[in-house]
């Protein structure tokens, strides 16, 4: 799909990586160009890079360790090819952001910019208008799991997902289905499989809720 033709989807985007930066008064986030969203995300993006960088380099120095130590222990062999696989995913997953952060910007100017930035302000104020409501939904399809324990990049994937479905007047269907994609570039395979689970029990619980309603009326 052309960006000219998903300007939401990009939104969504900006606003995943926006949500947890911008502080603040959430009636001041009309003062917020389109211009400061992306330099928000581009800088989350860019740090979650040097964090994933540094852990790679720290399994790599480990496993250097682990082969030196191979001659005495055959074990220590095992633990460090294990340590440089992680590491090699560690820098492939921080070379896809790269490209995320270099393509971002050009992906929004392709865009259309005025819907973009309305749409991830809008998606950025319901979340925080609508916290504990959105809270509250998401404590009640999490099974075994406290939702401020989840990894905060999944937390806000479910909390734009819920916020989508509720406020926003998007399918539910459709609402899984973007935050899927969502999960699928800044989550990982469990990450995103877990997501799916819960947004399946979300909309099971409000269907169930508005046939009770609609059966009482």
């Amino acid at each position: 799909m052309s960006p000219r033709q998903q300007p939401r989807r990009i939104a969504r985007e900006l606003a995943l990586l926006s949500l947890s930066q911008i502080k603040g008064n959430p009636e001041n986030l009309e003062q917020q160009t389109l211009n400061d969203l992306i330099l928000v995300a581009v800088r989350t993006l860019t740090l979650e890079i040097q964090e994933t960088l540094e852990t790679a380099a720290a399994e790599i120095s480990r496993g250097n360790e682990r082969i030196l130590a191979s001659d005495t222990k055959a074990t220590n062999l095992k633990s460090a090819q294990t340590m440089v696989k992680e590491a090699i995913s560690l820098t492939h997953n921080a070379i896809n952001r790269l490209g995320t952060v270099i393509d971002f910007p050009e992906i929004v100017q392709l865009s259309s910019q005025y819907e973009v930035r309305e749409y991830a302000l809008e998606l950025i104020g319901t979340v925080y208008r609508r916290r504990a409501e959105i809270e509250q939904e998401l404590t009640g399809a999490l099974v075994d799991w406290q939702l401020h324990r989840l990894p905060r990049i999944d937390r806000d994937i479910l909390q734009i997902a819920v916020s989508e479905m509720l406020y926003l007047d998007l399918p539910q269907k459709v609402a899984i289905n973007e935050a899927i994609e969502l999960a699928k570039r800044y989550s990982d395979d469990e990450g995103y499989r877990f997501i799916n689970g819960v947004l399946r029990r979300v909309t099971n619980k409000l269907n169930e809720a508005e046939k009770a309603v609609s059966t009482q009326i």
